[in-house]
């Protein structure tokens, strides 16, 4: 069988390493030139645009997008579509919006063209090595490809989640709840460092994840950070977003769900990108106005 692989980046290029591992053939579009040498270098081939990528019209086409969610994603989804046949498939295994899904899986009909989400989780570890996916779309299709995908994870970790759109909804409350867990684990150490004891973090967290409740990869990669002793006075506190805690807040709003430890760490997040702190200056300020309370000075 013969994968069609659009976007090489970290991820891409480890489902495409796990699929030529597997014995699938690769053939792969990315801007970055440096990507096509090295899936050259694997064993795959290289197109240097979409059109001559998707112009063998010889053979049923099965194209897996791996591109950051949003407009790259639905235009190059767009694009590939335009030039793809009927019965062909497309696997849209980025981290897009089920939304989006739901209108991309939309227009594939209109072409008759297959969609499948697949909410991919594992890292990059796991595109290399065995992932974890959640896949939406048509069942008589997922049926068809359920060996490419379960040769693509580890055991037991791929699922069949129902309709288009529900593989990538299943992914955004997975990164909603992954939200959660690294708030905790970083608050839980947060107090750790400040107890009056003097403890070996690397050795907690190793003991916390050897039959305790809450032991987990997330604890295992606490382990590995301080295992590799790095300075953390030289890393600034900003935990980036890429969206998906923010989808899942959106539709608990909707909903009318409550979701307070997700809600708050995306605040969480939030705050740690505000330099301007100017919630925290104005109530400091407000301090000094009715009861002559100090505030400090930025130097």
């Amino acid at each position: 069988m013969e994968i069609t692989m659009i976007g090489l980046g970290k991820m891409g290029m480890g489902i495409a390493e796990n699929l030529l591992t597997h014995h699938y053939q690769v053939k792969g579009y990315d801007i970055n030139l440096d990507s096509g040498k090295h899936l050259i270098e694997l064993g795959g081939t290289f197109y240097s645009d979409i059109e001559s990528l998707l112009s063998d019209r010889s053979k049923r086409q099965i194209v897996w997008l791996m591109l950051p969610a949003g407009a790259l994603t639905n235009d190059t989804l767009t694009a590939a579509a335009d030039r793809m046949g009927k019965d062909d498939i497309i696997i849209d295994a980025g981290n897009s919006h089920y939304q989006d899904s739901l209108t991309n899986a939309a227009y594939c009909q209109t072409k008759g063209i297959h969609f499948m989400d697949v909410g991919t989780s594992g890292g990059v570890f796991g595109a290399r090595n065995g992932a974890c996916m959640m896949v939406g779309g048509e069942r008589f299709i997922y049926n068809e490809l359920a060996p490419l995908f379960q040769k693509l994870c580890v055991k037991k970790g791929c699922i069949y989640s129902g309709p288009a759109g529900s593989g990538h909804y299943l992914k955004m409350v997975h990164n909603g709840i992954e939200y959660g867990m690294m708030q905790a684990i970083g608050e839980g150490f947060n107090l750790l460092h400040h107890s009056p004891y003097d403890y070996s973090m690397a050795e907690v967290a190793q003991v916390f994840n050897h039959g305790s409740v809450i032991r987990s990869w997330l604890m295992e990669l606490t382990e590995k950070v301080y295992q590799d002793q790095l300075d953390l006075t030289e890393i600034a506190g900003v935990i980036p977003s890429s969206g998906e805690g923010k989808w899942t807040v959106e539709e608990a709003l909707r909903l009318k769900v409550n979701l307070p430890v997700i809600t708050q760490s995306l605040m969480t997040r939030f705050a740690s990108e505000d330099y301007d702190k100017i919630s925290e200056k104005l109530v400091a300020l407000l301090r000094n106005q009715f009861g002559g309370h100090a505030f400090v000075k930025d130097e």
